[in-house]
């Protein structure tokens, strides 16, 4: 132990104990000169985890916090040194601060002399200006040119974790990492700080119980803000209250898929059953959800038309954005809300009127299979829709789903996967970014390091980090890698389809994308290597899969020319401004003896 005297003990070292004392256990780093005071420091103080790209590190620590926010409460921070470090790390930041994740991010800086403080465009070797980079995307950022007070560095820290989650940005300059500290320099000794909890909760909570009895045909959308914990405390209040339950993407571990009450994930990419529904109904209550245009559609003002919209959010700015339309606005911790409105539904027992709705939004979901026969491909290669639901009924009980960000590998998991109760789902839709998945499958098995991690993504996807291969078999992680392998860009390429013509550009390989052999590449990291055979029985297969532990990389054959449906379609008006439709009226459109079933309110 060194002691106040020690002259090897810096301020990089208080710093990094700082964090400890803040339940900090990970650090996620690509070294770099302008970072190695704290590097050295982390290195027996934390679990250091090198990556190969900054972003990746970036994106691996937002999944780390994400899982490990609902199961051990451990923390990751990212270390990443001045110049290209800061730079690489932005598309991370930016992902983070869409989502609302708690991300740390700490870039290194030249010394506190050598700063050009506004006079030229760079002075210090590598000097970039982090602070300006990151502004409108953090939810505070410090420089430390000097030791700062500890209560500074507290009030910042602890912002990533607290109300509406984000990132946090400290720029360190070296010469200050690297200052000699008394040993006994003043300890934290303070307890972090909570999210307010509104003094008005059981108030509001009474106000939407009132307003739920008077309702026929409620919903409730549980959204990312709502905790593991308390969906299923409430779900166990709710499950006798026959009101229909929904959610997010970012909720959707929130509920499991064989809850009688839950009926699905409504979005642009949505069930078609969870978007019928929803826009029939006459009350919604969201709890925890921004409601923005890929939840509600980019044609918001058709948002449930039949319903009392009440938005519940604990973020005001958010609240006061002009769409959806009209809403009442409450501005309220959602976990306290839920849980009252959940106690007060119980106790009075406001279900009676909710039967026959029950009954219809039943119905309709029996009546609108999650794998629709709209859908062509060519039998060489796997439905995809059939293949998800089968994945479905294949993985573990406590695995980390990761449907990585973007494309059809996403978009189709999030239409049918049917999650089970243990089972953990992060993604990250926000930024919407190619290249999520396998950084933020390296993320979740390092928090999880006893489950199994399944990353489904697209080829094009995949290759946009496939560096991070390294990490994976350098630390055995447990991660299934499942690759949609299609020949490239199926999202662009269905874009360009449907938009242009089939004028292909960029889209696949033989429009100039070059992609690996994915073999070689497996082979490359010494990582193990099957294709599944699509005339055989998939379910076998997967569960020969799931029985090996360790790294293994999965190629899914999907036909190129593979349709994604049921899906929102837009059309290119006269003035070249896209039309979308409302939620409800997906393509293909439904028959009309369908339609009269599951339309009845509309």
């Amino acid at each position: 132990m060194l002691n106040e005297t020690d002259p090897e003990y810096k301020y990089a070292a208080y710093i990094v104990d700082l964090l400890i004392e803040h339940g900090f256990t990970d650090c996620f780093f690509v070294a770099g000169g302008n970072i190695m005071h704290l590097l050295d420091a982390a290195r027996t103080r934390l679990k250091c985890t090198p990556f190969i790209h900054e972003a990746s590190a970036a994106i691996a620590s937002e999944y780390f916090n994400e899982v490990s926010r609902h199961t051990s409460g451990r923390r990751s921070v990212v270390c990443v040194t001045a110049g290209p470090g800061i730079t690489n790390a932005l598309t991370g930041i930016a992902g983070a601060w869409l989502e609302s994740r708690s991300l740390l991010i700490i870039g290194g800086q030249v010394k506190s002399t050598d700063l050009k403080k506004g006079r030229v465009r760079q002075a210090g070797i590598q000097e970039i200006d982090g602070i300006s980079l990151v502004r409108g995307m953090v939810k505070n950022s410090i420089q430390i040119n000097k030791i700062k007070k500890k209560a500074t560095l507290v009030e910042s820290l602890e912002d990533a974790f607290i109300d509406r989650r984000g990132p946090v940005f400290w720029e360190f300059c070296i010469d200050i990492q690297g200052q000699q500290v008394p040993r006994l320099m003043p300890r934290i000794g303070s307890t972090p700080r909570s999210a307010p909890a509104s003094n008005n909760v059981k108030r509001l909570s009474r106000r939407l119980a009132r307003r739920l009895a008077r309702s026929k045909r409620p919903v409730l959308l549980l959204g990312g803000g709502v905790r593991r914990d308390v969906a299923a405390q409430s779900l166990q209040l709710l499950n006798k209250s026959l009101i229909p339950i929904m959610t997010t993407w970012n909720a959707a571990d929130r509920v499991p898929f064989d809850n009688p009450r839950y009926f699905g994930r409504p979005n642009t990419w949505g069930m078609r059953y969870s978007n019928v529904i929803l826009q029939q109904c006459d009350l919604l209550i969201a709890l925890g959800s921004r409601l923005g245009l890929q939840q509600t559609g980019f044609n918001w003002e058709s948002f449930a038309p039949l319903a009392h919209v009440i938005h519940v959010d604990i973020d005001s700015n958010e609240l006061h954005r002009p769409n959806p339309g009209p809403r009442t606005k409450i501005r309220a911790d959602a976990n306290s809300l839920l849980l009252n409105l959940a106690t007060l539904v119980e106790r009075e027992h406001v279900s009676d009127q909710f039967q026959e709705w029950s009954h219809f939004c039943a119905e309709v979901r029996d009546a609108l299979p999650l794998s629709e026969e709209s859908n062509q491909w060519s039998n060489m290669y796997f439905n995809p829709y059939d293949f998800v639901i089968s994945l479905s009924k294949c993985a573990p009980k406590n695995s980390v789903c990761i449907p990585c960000s973007s494309g059809g590998a996403f978009t189709v998991f999030m239409q049918a996967f049917q999650q089970q109760r243990e089972q953990l789902i992060v993604s990250n839709k926000g930024l919407a970014s190619m290249g999520y998945g396998l950084s933020g499958s390296i993320g979740a098995a390092i928090a999880e390091p006893h489950r199994c991690i399944i990353l489904n993504e697209g080829d094009g996807g995949f290759a946009q980090n496939l560096q991070e291969l390294g990490p994976v078999r350098s630390n055995s992680l447990n991660i299934k890698m499942f690759i949609w392998a299609n020949d490239g860009y199926a999202s662009i390429r269905m874009t360009q389809r449907n938009y242009f013509n089939g004028a292909w550009i960029g889209c696949d390989t033989s429009t100039g994308l070059g992609l690996p052999d994915w073999k070689s590449l497996a082979s490359a990291f010494d990582i193990p290597f099957i294709t599944l055979d699509p005339f055989e029985p998939v379910d076998g297969q997967l569960l020969d899969v799931f029985r090996r532990k360790g790294p293994e990389f999965i190629l899914i054959p999907i036909d190129p020319d593979q349709t994604y449906f049921p899906k929102i379609s837009s059309r290119v008006t006269s003035d070249g401004s896209m039309e979308s439709a409302p939620l409800h009226q997906m393509t293909p459109p439904l028959s009309s003896e369908v339609e009269k079933k599951v339309l009845r309110y509309l």
